[in-house]
């Protein structure tokens, strides 16, 4: 189940984005990430629940009137190939389609693509 982030899972969140190629364990650079998805209205970011576990975490930010862009994609490394990562961006997408294009930035587009069930679930 897709649930939006709130500070109280900080540490969970950024666990979670440690694991992107570009934040990669940068603490910084990590809570740069963090903040501005807590204080930039146009950011979004959404974590993945199952059982009481937070198992993944998907953020975009609304770049225009027209585009919303998926720019994290993450899953806890022992919960990766179950499909996780894929029902976020269907999740996500199916939220923001009705307003915006949704889309992803060059670091998940090679993820984004592999959903290919998105453009058919949105279609």
């Amino acid at each position: 189940m897709l649930i939006r982030y709130k500070k109280n899972l900080e540490k969970i969140a950024m666990g979670l984005l440690s694991f992107m190629p570009e934040e990669k364990k940068d603490v910084k650079k990590l809570q740069q990430t963090i903040k501005e998805y807590e204080t930039n209205p146009d950011w979004h970011l959404f974590l993945w629940k199952e059982d009481d576990d937070i198992l993944g975490a998907v953020g975009l930010k609304i770049e225009d009137e027209i585009n919303a862009v998926i720019q994290h994609v993450s899953v806890n490394p022992s919960h990766r190939n179950n499909g996780i990562g894929k029902k976020m961006v269907i999740e996500v997408s199916n939220l923001y389609q009705e307003k915006y294009a949704v889309c992803a930035s060059d670091e998940v587009q090679q993820f984004y693509t592999k959903c290919d069930d998105v453009d058919e679930q949105n279609g």
